[in-house]
């Protein structure tokens, strides 16, 4: 469990494929507190640590995660966002993540408002994901409020620390992201899909 609010930034040092799975070793002010078998959230993916190294570490995406996010179009040198599970008792600045991405979406547009910026993103709505005003939404990890509610688009607005501090700040028109949406959002819908 998360709450949406990064960390650091991680540094994609190696790539390994090995069948279906890939092995993403990552480099970061963090590695020096993380142990084996620890879940660590990748761009709002949820992977368990596997080997650690010196400052980096490693862990493993299976083909499913590869599949339904962004994970497999990272490169060596890309940054990643990073956030450690959360600690019970500890106060929740963001929302509940679970870590469990439910898809990506494309950036189509950057607008830079008077010191921050609103980023306009686009989704399949086939998937029957939904977001609303005001609610939150989780875009490569970091947790946010939507601003602007479409069928199958949304946008937020991001602050100068956000923008500094986590990959918004290398978002680009046509940029892939990662999705996870609203947990008590998507039961309420999975309930009223039940009873027809």
């Amino acid at each position: 469990m998360f709450t949406g609010i990064i960390e650091t930034l991680g540094k994609v040092e190696k790539l390994e494929k090995e069948g279906g799975n890939l092995h993403l070793t990552v480099s970061s002010g963090i590695t020096s507190e993380l142990k084996i078998d620890q879940s660590v959230s990748h761009n709002g993916v949820c992977l368990t640590v596997v080997s650690i190294n010196g400052d980096a570490y490693t862990v493993t995406a299976i083909e499913e995660t590869l599949n339904k996010t962004n994970l497999g179009n990272l490169k060596v040198g890309d940054t990643v966002n990073l956030e450690r599970a959360m600690v019970l008792g500890a106060r929740l600045d963001g929302h509940i993540v679970q870590g469990h991405v439910d898809q990506t979406a494309v950036c189509q547009s950057v607008a830079e408002q008077d010191g921050s910026w609103v980023y306009t993103f686009t989704y399949d709505s086939k998937l029957n994901n939904v977001t609303i005003e005001k609610g939150s939404i989780t875009v490569d990890g970091v947790s946010l409020t939507v601003v602007d509610s479409q069928k199958d688009s949304f946008s937020v607005a991001i602050i100068p620390y956000t923008y500094e501090h986590t990959r918004f700040h290398t978002y680009n028109v046509g940029t892939t992201v990662n999705l996870e949406f609203d947990v008590v959002g998507k039961y309420v819908a999975r309930l009223l899909d039940l009873r027809g």
